[in-house]
This record gives C-alpha cells, structure tokens and sequence, in this order.
C-alpha cells in the first residue's frame, strides 16, 4: 500500500522532508504538514552538517546523525557521501563502542533491526517477515553481542554492531539500505553489569551454549535463506568458541561472510603486501608473530599462511613462518586447551633450547626474530620500546600492526613505533591516526580498518549473485587493495586512505566479482556492468 500523510513522513526508506515538491504534497496528503519552502538535496546536506558541526563530542555528534538516519536515509546517506572520512570514526569505531555500551539507556529507535531471543525461537520467522517488510533483503548482518570490537560481551547491545556496519556498506559501496537488514540473536550475556540493570532491554540470564545454541543459530539461517534466497549473510562479533564453528558450517552452502576471521585477515593482508611493495621483500621471507591467538588473530594467521602457499611454499614450508602467541605464551602442540584454528600453527617444544622461558611476547620476539609483527591481544602497551628495538635489530623495515582497538587498547602508538625504530616501520593501526612528522618526513599511517575490504567484497559478491564466497574471491580483495600504496612516496602508509572509501570499495568490487565468474561461481557475465547496476545512489 502506498503511503501518504504522516505515515511516509515517518518511513525513513520513502520520507525525502522538506524536499517533497509542491506537487508531492498534494498527491501523498503532507501539505502543511511541513514547512512550505522546498529544499534540495544540497540545501537539506548543508543544513545537516551545520547542525552536526554544533555538537561538540563525537558520541553528540553521532546521535545527531543517528537521528538524520531514523527519519531520512537518503539525507543521511548523501551527508556520509560527502565527509566520509570524517564521520567514519564517528559513525562507526571508535565512537561506537559507546553506544554499545550505553544502548539501553540511549534507546530511542530499533532502527530496523530484529530482535531475535532464543527464550522464543518459534517467532524467528515472523519477527524476520516484519523488520522486513515490503522489502526485498539481500544483506543481513547478524550478531549475538558477545565479542564485540575490544570490549567483550555486550548482549543484545550488540544489535548497534549490525546497524553500524551496514551504515558502512552503503556509504562505501553503495549497497541499496532498503536492502539491508541487521539482526541480533539475544541468546543472554555474561556481563554482569548488564543483568544488574533494570534497564537492560535484552534477556536477563547468561548467555546459552552449546547445542540448543547451535540450533538456534540454524534455525535462524535456515529461515533468513527461506524468506530471502538471494541474501549475503555476514557474521559479526561472534565469541571465539563459536565464530569459526558457525563459518566452518555454512561457507560451503551460502553466501555468508565473517568479517573477524576472513575481513580482518583480508585487509591485514592488504596492509602487509602494501608494506612488502615499499621494502620491496617477498612474502615468502618473513618470520609471522601474531600477539593474540583468538578469532581474529587466528584468522589473519590463516589468510597469511593461504597468500604464501599461493605465492609458492608448500604448506608444510608455509606454517614454520608463523609463531603465535596468547595469554600462555607461545603457543605449543602440547598446550592446553588449543581451539582447532590453532593448532595448524603451533610448534615443538624441542625445536628451542629454552621453551619454557617462553611465556611472554619479549621472549619469543627474541628467539624468534619476527620481520611482521601482529596484535591482536586488546592488551594496551604490550608493543614496548625494548620489544620493538629488539625486533628492528634482525630486520631492516620491521613491520608491525597493533590492530586492537578502540584506541585504549591498542598495542602500541605509532608515533611510538615511527621513534623507537629511527622511522623504519612499516606500520597500520585499528584506529585512524592522522600523519605523524618525524625527522622531516611525514609518515602517512594506513588503517587497517575492515571498512577498506567488506563493502567492497559484499557488493561484488551480491552483483553477480555468487553462489559462495571463495578464497579466491577473498584474496583478489585483498590483492586488490594491496597494489594502490605508491612504494616511492616518502612515508608513505601501508594501505589506502579512508577518504577514498568509495573508490576503493568499486575497485575490490570489480575485482571480486569478476573472480566469482572467472571461478564459475555465477552465471553473470559481465562483472563491472553487474555491479554498476546494483550500485545504489542517495539521490532523490
């Protein structure tokens, strides 16, 4: 049914505001129900980010943003366009982080969302069917709240996750949002700041395991493919006992997508081989120490071991490159408690003369002299000058990523890093940093926010309608952003700029899709035309 009155005003998918023209008004029943000036587009943006400029903290500015968004997408979309680079840590990491962790109390809007609560797992479709709507979904991100950024178990909180990332969608590659739906599974948390607060708006009881959660997840797959069979299902900010256990089950049956485990080891990647085309090294030479073994860390040790492999190491020869390194220390085949991703890249404890000693990073940094350096730990300063110094001691151009964030948990600084090592590292960060002065160079420092990769990957993906999401297809993301860095610029940073968010994500798009052909993965044909069309515009 077509809407008019207050009812459209009220749709943020339809509602265009004060740029209704004349005759609009008379047709959908809004004449005087706004004032009588039409605007443009380009007034309605410039009158948007005059107030936004007002607020005076990021969080002010986001909830400023954040109510454009409740009431006119394609206003808010058209104002992300415009300064992206600067809404990006505002809209997402790390501004973020704390509305997660305020969202109860800063509720105001379900923003599209389902709500999915394992207490009542019979109304998972219905739930779905309504937070749809009329609409035609290609894209769900789902989250259960319990990993989420560095800042842990955040419940149904989480649900703030879903709907940031696919802000970050739309804005970098143009994903149509009356296309997008995020979801939460509320299956409990174990924070217990969260199940003491009468205002907590998720289930108050810990978190459920095991195999009525596995289930529940199931069930909620197996209903999202009934209802929309040409979705792409990402997964997000899952723990670390289930994220990869989910991914295992469902890569080779749908289009689904973990951005902790596959996003962040794709542009980790990037960064690295953006990093190699400035010391002008091989892949195949560096000694890989990842500082945090969990999904994330695992996950970038994964995608680096299948880059060498494709580079030409047989896999045996591949693995003795990687040392991981977690709360135990260095991780060995005989240590407790290893999850399956693991243990592929453990060694014996005979192959060091003091095994035992190595139970902290400083001394497996010595033993092992690392040319790439890692964090993934959510441990703040664990990077030191003595650890640093150490490791640039056995290499030329150490390259070191502490990707941890949001920024107060992040290894190290750059600045840090860019001194300790006279101006030789090679260096991105999980938090934007702007250019560092140092020594009469400016140091350019590369993101390595997953922001670069997934919107990109997604709208490939989604164009020429994959039947899976490949490796190959991964690695051509990550190959395709790898290559832009101009290894002759004087510090120059090891990965693109979030500035050019959109052109970029087209790259990695074109990229990807024509992979997917090229792997018979669609029966499109032509890969830039598919993805042109799909490419949504915030125009009204």
């Amino acid at each position: 049914m077509k809407k008019s009155g207050l009812a459209l005003l009220n749709d943020p998918f339809l509602n265009k505001g004060t740029a209704f023209t004349a005759a609009e008004r008379q047709e959908n029943g809004t004449v005087g129900l706004l004032p009588p000036f039409v605007q443009t587009l380009a007034q309605q943006v410039e009158q948007a980010y005059g107030q936004y400029q007002l607020r005076e903290t990021d969080l002010a500015k986001r909830l400023f943003l954040m109510d454009i968004f409740n009431e006119n997408r394609t206003l808010f979309y058209r104002l992300f366009s415009e300064h992206i680079n600067e809404f990006m840590p505002v809209v997402y990491d790390p501004t973020i982080a704390d509305t997660i962790e305020n969202y109860s109390r800063l509720f105001l809007d379900p923003q599209n969302a389902a709500f999915l609560s394992i207490d009542d797992p019979e109304s998972i479709e219905a739930s779905l069917r309504a937070a749809a709507g009329e609409r035609d979904i290609r894209l769900i991100v789902v989250t259960d709240g319990e990993g989420i950024l560095g800042i842990g178990d955040w419940g149904v909180q989480g649900v703030d996750i879903s709907v940031g990332k696919l802000m970050v969608y739309t804005a970098a590659a143009g994903i149509d949002p009356k296309s997008v739906l995020p979801v939460v599974l509320d299956v409990g948390t174990n924070n217990e700041k969260l199940l003491t607060d009468e205002l907590y708006l998720g289930n108050h009881h810990q978190r459920v395991t095991g195999q009525r959660y596995y289930e529940f997840v199931d069930r909620f797959v197996a209903t999202a493919e009934g209802l929309f069979p040409q979705m792409y299902l990402h997964f997000e900010d899952f723990g670390r006992d289930n994220a990869a256990n989910i991914l295992n089950k469902y890569k080779d049956e749908i289009l689904t997508f973990n951005d902790d485990i596959q996003g962040t080891g794709i542009i980790t990647l990037a960064g690295i081989l953006g990093a190699l085309n400035i010391s002008h090294e091989k892949l195949t030479d560096q000694i890989y120490l990842s500082f945090g073994a969990g999904t994330a860390g695992a996950g970038i040790v994964q995608r680096i071991f299948d880059a060498m492999v494709a580079e030409g190491l047989s896999p045996e020869e591949a693995k003795r490159h990687f040392y991981l390194v977690d709360k135990q220390g260095l991780l060995f085949d005989d240590t407790v408690g290893l999850t399956p991703e693991q243990k592929p890249f453990t060694h014996q404890r005979s192959e060091f003369a003091n095994a035992a000693d190595l139970t902290n990073l400083a001394a497996v940094v010595k033993a092992v002299h690392p040319t790439i350096l890692v964090g993934t730990s959510t441990q703040p300063g664990t990077f030191t000058e003595e650890i640093v110094k150490e490791m640039a001691a056995h290499t030329p151009r150490p390259i070191i990523f502490p990707l941890s964030n949001p920024t107060k948990l992040a290894e190290a600084k750059a600045e840090d890093l860019l001194t300790w090592t006279k101006g030789q590292a090679l260096i991105a960060t999980g938090i934007p940093v702007k250019p560092i002065e140092y020594q009469g160079v400016t140091y350019h420092i590369g993101q390595a926010n997953n922001a670069l990769v997934y919107p990109g990957l997604g709208l490939g993906a989604l164009a020429v309608n994959a039947k899976v999401l490949s490796d190959g297809m991964i690695n051509k993301a990550a190959h395709s952003l790898g290559g832009i860095v101009d290894p002759t610029e004087a510090g120059a940073a090891v990965l693109p700029p979030v500035s050019k968010l959109d052109a970029f994500s087209l790259t990695v798009a074109n990229g990807v899709a024509q992979q997917a052909i090229d792997e018979h993965l669609s029966t499109a044909s032509d890969a830039q035309q598919a993805v042109a069309d799909l490419k949504w515009t915030p125009a009204y």
